[in-house]
């Protein structure tokens, strides 16, 4: 590990209790400004997410989870979505399916019902 990067783990524990003080000021503060209006609580709570998103993005967890949603952006980028039509076709040949085996349970079970009766008289 380079020096840049031990310097900065070491600094991700306070960059984690910036965020938890950050969320618990958010907390305190909408119940203290409780009879403020609405809208002027909703904003702070809102700049004091972002504030505490943009220290949580610069720990190591929050860089290795910044990365892992990008990668995953991109490969949902690469994903070839079905058409309408693929999706029609897909959903009714399930449908049928579905219809055919719950006639054929429903027969099973009428037949066994029926020789179960007869065994048991």
């Amino acid at each position: 590990m380079n020096g840049k990067a031990e310097i900065e783990s070491r600094f991700d524990g306070l960059k984690w209790g910036l965020v938890a003080l950050l969320i618990v000021a958010g907390v305190a503060g909408n119940i203290y400004f409780n009879d403020q209006s609405l809208l002027y609580r909703v904003l702070a709570l809102l700049v004091l997410a972002v504030v505490a998103g943009a220290v949580a993005v610069k720990t190591a967890q929050g860089e290795a989870f910044w990365k892992l949603a990008r990668e995953a952006r991109t490969e949902i980028r690469k994903v070839v979505w079905p058409t309408r039509q693929e999706s029609t076709q897909t959903t009714l040949i399930v449908v049928v399916f579905v219809l055919v085996a719950a006639l054929i349970l429903w027969g099973l079970d009428t037949l066994l019902g029926w020789l179960a009766s007869l065994i048991i008289g």
